[in-house]
């Protein structure tokens, strides 16, 4: 007894059975989280070492080198990217995207402890190795402002209250203070009055060291009493610092007042954030890699409402900017998407059925599969989010396929007269096996998707899985459900007909009739099918080489990122200034914007005084004019007239690995050495500013950093008894800003940090007019025993996979893609550098090429799957060939409709692609598989292909309505989350409707040339006879 038979003969089981997998899908769905895409980040790890005061290549040669070297022998990198700059070494490392977080962040804990032996033994912290990547973007920042309090203590209030409250939020990894300015006590120190006093800067960190102590003294204890003892000797106001005793001379005692000054300021003086010229601070959340950024937002905003109950009455929190309110638009807008596609699809049904009553049997699927759907994605742990919705979107219009092909069949059988409980039977057994090998090929289409490998895999994976998983839980709905129902529901005999029945009926008799006799005519001329094979395949070739190429269109976001650098060497009040002039540019000349944040010298990634970051968040797309796109090249061009800076501005990609930010075009250089890069990296600048493919070009090593070299003489020192060390100290304690010692202010611990007054630290004349002692006790000057050279060198040094490197970064000309960048890359380099350099791609360009690899292999596996398993199902290798020539007029079809509406080849527009290839060998199925069942019966070829082609009209054009109405919600994109999927609506609707037409000409007349009837064995007959004789 077969499946349908046994759901037939006992409905309450089949009733049961279908009300469980529901009821498992409704649990399923109360249990998935919601998030924009399905997580690609891969486990990221990075590691920070700070070393005040050490210029780039100490940092390489002795922190970044040593760490680096220690990591690499971890298994499952996938690439190390590090920076050495002034002060800082920040290595990050990446893993492959199946590493998880924490035993990565361990691996890497155990390598740089092993390191940590070999780095400098005057570090002011060991190596801090933390679970965020160096360069994470944050996704919802608020801004702290207030008439009456200085910047000090708005960031004493971010830090110690705000900060604390957020962090303990799953899922964040750290939060950002910007334009910080934390507590220090400064102290300034006069060389004229220290040398005249007879002191130096080295006794002045000595005293303080002497003078600035708490230590437990242990207890007292008596008979019945013990007392604890405290010795308080440590400071915390700006008098008792200026009251230190630097050196007693006989009557005479030298405090700190005479030779400087102490007093509260901020740690660091050169950063500053402001908006529209008002300086304020800001908190920004930086989530960790993999995180789910709703409920962060969700988190965040009961956090935030019970902050502002509790705030000071002069301090104001704004939230500025919140990357997640676009989240939920773009999920919300494709649940409404949902919506649509299922009203549309239920119209079509109605449409051909012209009954309620028969029109809900097939309908029943979508409710059932897709709830039950949940449950598989709950299983997989999969998340509510873009793509899993779209394929659901996807999957309204499949899962009614096998219910109207099955009530089709048996709506047939009870008009020719029988019961509709053996209508029923013979009905849905008569189809069982193409129902079967219908949904089996589709689920085969995207079992491919579930090997890809990288961020590609991710994505398309939940796609895949979704649509694969609704389609087989709708032939099961449509083979026990369906039947059952349309045994026990259906009346006998001749079916009552509605007045629209009768109205349009007419119509569609018209309709199988015409397509028969163009059919018939075609036949006679059948060798035109294949010219019409060529010019699609012409056509896809044409098409393929026209279409742009990206990851994925940007959708209109409402914000960008500019990053701006001036010239090295720049001081911070020279680009602070810029910054400024950046401000009121924006304030000008962008009416639409909510709100821009404007950060000089950000810490976060460097000390570089030279650089600035800007943050604009714009109002709601449907409240302005012009779109983010047209914002964002509008600001390139105002921007290029600025010569003091070079600016670029960012949008977010759609899909980007770790939400990095930055240009669109990422070119790394790598060399065998230093030397080369220093030679050949202008010229290949030259080249690319000339390029026209490229809006602006920017490269990160820079050469022209100015700097002072200080040569000791080493023989003179020694003779008039001065260390080389004394010499590098007194330098170090000098002009540094290194900490001498720590405070405590209200129970926190703050830096106390010395240093020469602005002043006297102003030109290179200050170096060599301060005081060394020597082991006599004496001062001696040191331009006795230093000379000074001005040189210049580079202020930052990057390694990638460990060689040295340097990154091109490019923004693209308006009309240029991210595949004509790479081009034009590879076309310098080819000019322009030797065999030993090698090149690789960072950021956006690396995912591009990554996600085109993937998809081809995806595409051919596909279509091998599909013609092994329709070989199998059919007994034949002919007829599977005949049912896969549907797939090149598809795909030209869907080629020729994105460049027909203007888009790109994409992500989407490759998971609509693989998709057709299920959608469209569906019909040739259908047709391929009833001739079969009519020649089996004895019919000459010709008659049982224009039979077959004829009865199968109604379900054929059913179904591939059902699926591009279900599609044409996408391919409008309604509404601005959406721009970015139209090229997936736009591939399923153009290639289904396209290869429709086709199909049903050039199918059937392949069948008449190709296929050949199977040899009938007059074994076989007796099969059961010889079975019984073995036993």
């Amino acid at each position: 007894m077969s499946l349908s038979t046994i759901s037939i003969k006992r409905p309450v089981l089949t009733i049961v059975l279908n009300l469980t997998i529901i009821l498992f899908g409704v649990i399923g769905y109360t249990f998935l989280g919601v998030r924009e895409f399905p997580s690609i980040d891969p486990a990221q790890i990075s590691i920070r070492t700070d070393y005040a005061g050490a210029n780039s290549d100490i940092i390489e040669s002795q922190i970044t080198e040593p760490i680096e070297k220690a990591i690499n022998s971890i298994d499952g990198i996938k690439n190390i990217t590090s920076s050495s700059v002034q002060g800082t070494s920040n290595i990050t490392v990446e893993f492959n995207l199946d590493k998880d977080l924490e035993t990565a962040a361990n691996d890497v804990r155990d390598k740089v402890a092993i390191a940590a032996r070999s780095l400098p033994k005057d570090l002011d912290a060991p190596p801090v190795v933390s679970k965020a990547d160096a360069n994470a973007d944050a996704i919802i920042s608020m801004t702290i402002q207030s008439d009456t309090k200085t910047p000090l203590e708005l960031s004493d209030y971010a830090e110690n209250v705000i900060a604390p409250r957020l962090e303990t939020i799953p899922g964040v990894s750290g939060i950002q203070i910007w334009g910080q300015k934390k507590y220090a006590m400064r102290l300034w120190i006069d060389p004229i009055k220290l040398a005249a006093y007879g002191c130096t800067v080295s006794d002045v960190k000595d005293a303080l060291n002497k003078q600035n102590v708490e230590l437990p003294s242990g207890k007292l204890t008596g008979n019945n009493t013990e007392l604890t003892v405290k010795t308080v000797g440590n400071l915390d106001k700006p008098e008792q610092f200026n009251n230190i005793i630097i050196k007693t001379d006989g009557e005479k005692t030298v405090r700190f007042s005479d030779i400087g000054s102490a007093n509260l300021g901020p740690e660091n003086l050169e950063t500053q954030m402001s908006q529209s010229g008002l300086p304020l601070v800001g908190v920004a959340i930086v989530p960790l890699p993999g995180a789910n950024y709703l409920d962060i937002s969700k988190e965040f905003y009961k956090k935030f409402e019970t902050l502002k109950t509790d705030l000071p009455k002069d301090i104001n929190l704004n939230i500025a900017i919140d990357n997640t309110v676009f989240v939920k638009k773009s999920v919300l807008e494709v649940a409404e998407t949902l919506g649509i596609s299922i009203l549309l699809v239920i119209l079509i049904i109605y449409l051909f059925f012209r009954d309620w009553a028969i029109a809900f049997r097939p309908l029943i699927d979508i409710p059932v599969s897709l709830i039950a759907t949940f449950f598989i994605m709950w299983l997989f742990g999969f998340s509510i989010n873009v793509l899993t919705l779209l394929a659901i979107v996807l999957a309204t219009g499949l899962v009614v396929d096998d219910g109207i092909v099955v009530t089709e069949n048996i709506f047939k059988k009870v008009e020719e007269g029988m019961s509709p409980i053996e209508a029923a039977i013979k009905g849905s057994n008569e189809i069982f096996f193409a129902v079967i090998s219908i949904s089996i090929t589709l689920a085969a289409v995207f079992l491919p998707v579930i090997f890809l490998d990288g961020f590609v895999g991710r994505l398309f994976r939940e796609f895949g899985v979704v649509i694969g998983a609704a389609v087989l839980i709708s032939a099961f709905v449509s083979l026990t459900l369906t039947p059952m129902l349309n045994a026990y529901l259906m009346k006998s005999g001749e079916q009552k007909k509605s007045k629209f029945y009768n109205l349009t009926e007419p119509y569609f008799v018209k309709m199988n009739t015409s397509y028969a006799s163009n059919l018939q005519s075609f036949m006679k001329r059948k060798w035109l099918s294949f010219p019409i094979l060529f010019v699609c395949f012409g056509l896809i070739y044409l098409f393929f080489n026209i279409l742009q190429k990206e990851t994925a269109p940007y959708d209109d976001r409402s914000g960008m990122m500019m990053s701006i650098t001036t010239a090295e060497g720049s001081s911070y009040e020279y680009t602070n200034r810029f910054m400024q002039e950046i401000s009121q540019l924006l304030d000008d000349s962008i009416p639409e914007k909510k709100v821009a944040l404007i950060i000089t010298a950000p810490g976060f990634n460097a000390s570089a005084t030279n650089s600035g970051r800007v943050r604009i968040a714009l109002v709601q797309p449907e409240d302005r004019e012009r779109s983010q796109k047209e914002i964002a090249e509008k600001l390139t061009k105002w921007t290029k007239k600025y010569p003091e800076a070079k600016t670029s501005v960012t949008e977010q990609p759609t899909i980007a690995v770790n939400k990095r930010g930055g240009l669109p075009i990422q070119y790394i250089i790598q060399a065998p050495n230093f030397e080369k890069l220093q030679e050949k990296i202008p010229l290949f600048m030259e080249e690319a500013a000339k390029d026209p493919t490229f809006a602006m070009t920017d490269v990160n090593l820079k050469f022209n950093k100015p700097e002072i070299n200080v040569t000791i003489d080493r023989e003179k020192a020694e003779s008039m008894g001065i260390s080389v060390l004394d010499i590098a100290q007194t330098l170090q304690l000098s002009f540094s800003g290194q900490r001498f010692g720590y405070f405590i202010m209200n129970g926190k611990q703050y830096q106390v940090i010395g240093q020469f007054d602005q002043k006297d630290r102003s030109k290179p004349l200050d170096l060599t007019s301060i005081f060394v002692r020597n082991n006599k006790g004496e001062l001696i000057q040191m331009d006795n025993v230093v000379s000074i050279s001005e040189k210049s060198n580079p202020p930052q040094l990057y390694h990638n996979n460990r060689n040295m490197s340097a990154t091109v970064s490019a923004g693209l000309a308006p009309g240029k893609s991210i595949s004509d960048g790479i081009e034009a890359m590879n076309r310098i380099k080819a000019k322009v550098l030797d065999e030993s350099f090698t090149t690789d791609l960072g950021g956006e360009s690396r995912d591009f090429v990554e996600s085109g690899s993937n998809t081809s292999f995806a595409f051919g596996l596909a279509l091998l799957l599909i013609f092994l398993i329709l070989s199998a199902q059919f007994e034949s290798f002919i007829d599977p060939f005949i049912i896969i020539l549907t797939v090149p007029m598809a795909v030209a079809g869907a080629l020729f409709s994105l460049w027909l509406f203007g888009q790109t080849w994409n992500i989407f527009s490759q998971i609509g692609t693989v998709m057709l290839i299920g959608l469209v060998t569906k019909n040739g199925i259908l047709i391929v598989e009833f001739a079969n069942q009519l020649r089996e019966q004895g019919k000459p070829k010709l008659e049982a292909i224009l039979e077959a082609s004829e009865a199968r009209l109604r379900p054929i054009l059913m179904t591939s309505l059902a699926i591009s109405l279900g599609a044409l919600p996408i391919a409008l994109s309604i509404g601005a989350a959406s721009t970015s999927r139209i090229g997936m609506g736009v591939v399923i609707v153009g290639g289904t409707i396209f290869s429709l037409v086709l199909t049903l000409f050039v199918i059937p007349a392949l069948y008449l040339m190709w296929s050949k009837a199977r040899k009938h064995y007059p074994e076989f007959d007796h099969l059961e006879d010889y079975e019984k004789e073995t036993k």
